[in-house]
């Protein structure tokens, strides 16, 4: 058995100091592609240090690798350090190899942050499931690129039923951009009891009931909302202090929950002056498995011969 698929077999078997000596032991004895990605998932998923990951990377890289496994993996610490221009040639290179879903949704955020609009929509849909994240950055992206109709009929699409639904209040804050308060407010509605309330969110709900002259109801949910955060105060306040949580961070926590309560109670008086609560949009880093001779993932040991 190779020390790669010992190293493997360790990790399988949750011995991840383990493995990780066993995937160094194998870069000392040879810098191959191979060694290099593997030791690199390794610091990336196990050890969470993306920068040695990224350098072992970028050695793999020059050698031309044929597997579009260093490209994936190298493109996805590059977002996460917001390299947007290097993620950008990386799953480029990914994708001329082998497409996938991961190299797509990845390459769409890199060109949504560098402000490639068209490109970054034709990404996520391409990397897109029914009512998934990556469908969701699409709609956003068609409606910053002003296609409307389009939007609304890829946002009519959405449902909860599927296995990869983006949520109830995602969906709504779709719809508080196109102006569709209506269906914006049928979507709070479904997410209302199930959501942790914020502000952020809270004020997109209340601005969409008010656009619709609906005040009773925003009124409704801002004292439910202002009640909720009362007793999380009172939670607060009578939690214990130790070693890991000190009374500054005890008294933080509080002034961070009184300025939400603030928040609330002069919300509908700041919409009403004309002040449009923003959106919140995140993009959603797809990951994946990208050790060379994982069994699992169906993954083959590392072939430079083999064109895959």
């Amino acid at each position: 058995m190779s020390i790669n698929q010992q190293a493997i077999e360790l990790l399988e078997n949750n011995r991840y100091e383990d493995a990780l000596k066993l995937f160094q032991k194998a870069v000392d004895k040879s810098r191959d592609v191979q060694s290099l990605t593997n030791l690199a998932w390794m610091y990336c998923y196990e050890e969470e240090e993306d920068t040695k990951a990224m350098s072992l990377l970028e050695e793999t890289i020059i050698m031309k690798p044929s597997s579009h496994m260093p490209y994936n993996l190298l493109g996805e610490i590059y977002i996460r350090k917001e390299k947007w221009s290097s993620a950008k040639g990386v799953l480029s290179n990914s994708i001329s190899i082998h497409p996938t879903k991961t190299a797509y949704n990845n390459l769409a955020i890199a060109n949504y942050h560098i402000g490639n609009l068209k490109e970054a929509s034709k990404y996520f849909l391409m990397a897109s499931e029914k009512s998934d994240n990556a469908m969701y950055s699409h709609v956003k992206c068609l409606i910053e690129l002003g296609d409307s109709n389009e939007a609304i009929i890829k946002l009519g699409e959405f449902s909860e039923n599927n296995d990869k639904f983006v949520g109830d209040v995602e969906v709504a804050d779709l719809y508080v951009e196109l102006g569709r308060y209506q269906e914006a407010i049928k979507w709070f509605e479904k997410g209302w009891k199930t959501y942790w309330k914020q502000p952020n969110w809270v004020s997109r709900y209340v601005y969409s009931l008010l656009q619709l002259n609906d005040s009773t109801r925003a009124r409704e949910i801002l004292n439910e909302a202002i009640n909720q955060k009362l007793d999380e105060i009172k939670e607060a306040i009578e939690e214990e202090c130790d070693d890991d949580w000190l009374e500054s961070d005890k008294q933080a926590h509080i002034n961070e929950l009184l300025n939400e309560k603030v928040e609330y109670e002069q919300m509908i008086n700041g919409i009403s002056s004309g002040h449009i609560p923003t959106m919140e949009f995140d993009t959603f880093i797809m990951t994946g498995c990208y050790l060379f001779g994982c069994a699992r993932h169906n993954h083959p040991e590392y072939d430079d011969k083999q064109k895959e």
